[in-house]
């Protein structure tokens, strides 16, 4: 009976992925990370790393004393395939090193929240003059629509419907965007947030002097004046690398007492402004509050069911 290092180490790394996806899922980090629609994705994951690990474990252990590497292929195949057995190499070392990598990381490096620092990066507020020609929710929208018949079509549009499946047919959101524009009072929550923020930035005359509910963490830029900051979120479509700053301009004389990253939740009356030339809304705040960072801090795009 023989050990071999080298397959055992395999072995034991295949556990730590499967191991690490899993306690991810366990402590609701994985959000933090990636859209929650792909959980189902990162489970199975999870399933195939383990299943690899069982299969690995039959290598580990060898019962002859002998070890014949390369069947019946000749000793010629040994140049180009290694099976576990071969002594330690320095590119071998760093192979083991750039996988464990992301193990060691994942168990013993907690995760960072998207903040001002990455969103100024970004692009910070310049991405709001952007939006206010073409919002980038609409193209969020797009890359996720799926196609299928007659989902929920017979029934009215329910802003909660979004709150489990994240997803509504293309009727029921313009419906829904209809009854927005009917509203006096606007309060935002993470599951219709890019309902609102796509149909105030195309349609911000319809919402002119109506009242909003909002929260965000503070983002200032050196071109602002002294009473503006905007009240940001970052979007999610994917993962963390393809975030995307969204939030709205806003004005009060308090904002030079708030610092960066600071959360905030205000209520305010939409209005109309002008920055670096682009016209865009702005929220006059009637009256702010600061609150903790929520436990989910993303926001997530709505996954519009196609119905013919």
């Amino acid at each position: 009976m023989k050990f071999h290092f080298q397959q055992a180490l395999r072995a034991l790394m295949l556990l730590a992925f499967s191991a690490m996806i899993a306690s991810l899922h366990w402590t609701e980090e994985l959000t933090k990370f990636i859209n929650p629609k792909y959980e189902s994705l990162s489970q199975t994951a999870s399933i195939l790393f383990f299943i690899l690990f069982l299969v690995q474990l039959t290598r580990v252990v060898s019962l002859s004393k002998t070890t014949q590497h390369c069947h019946d292929t000749g000793q010629a195949c040994c140049s180009h395939h290694d099976h576990g057995q071969s002594v330690f190499t320095r590119k071998k070392i760093i192979s083991y090193l750039i996988i464990m990598t992301p193990i060691i990381t994942g168990f013993f490096v907690p995760a960072k929240i998207l903040d001002a620092a990455i969103a100024d990066k970004k692009g910070g507020a310049f991405i709001l003059t952007q939006q206010s020609q073409k919002s980038k929710i609409e193209d969020y929208l797009t890359t996720n629509e799926t196609i299928d018949e007659n989902i929920y079509d017979e029934h009215d549009p329910d802003p909660r419907l979004i709150e489990e499946k994240q997803e509504m047919t293309k009727k029921q959101y313009e419906q829904l965007k209809q009854k927005l524009a009917q509203q006096t009072t606007l309060k935002m929550t993470d599951d219709d947030y890019t309902i609102y923020y796509e149909e105030i930035n195309q349609h911000l005359a319809n919402y002119l002097g109506k009242q909003i509910q909002l929260k965000g963490f503070v983002l200032k830029e050196e071109s602002f004046t002294e009473n503006q900051l905007v009240i940001s979120r970052f979007l999610i479509t994917h993962c963390v690398a393809d975030a995307s700053i969204v939030g709205f301009l806003t004005e009060f004389p308090e904002a030079t007492t708030i610092t960066e990253d600071t959360w905030i939740e205000v209520i305010g009356t939409i209005g109309q402004t002008t920055y670096e030339g682009a016209s865009l809304p702005v929220i006059h705040i009637d009256d702010w509050v600061t609150i903790e960072q929520p436990e989910s801090p993303y926001l997530y795009p709505i996954t519009i069911r196609m119905s013919f």
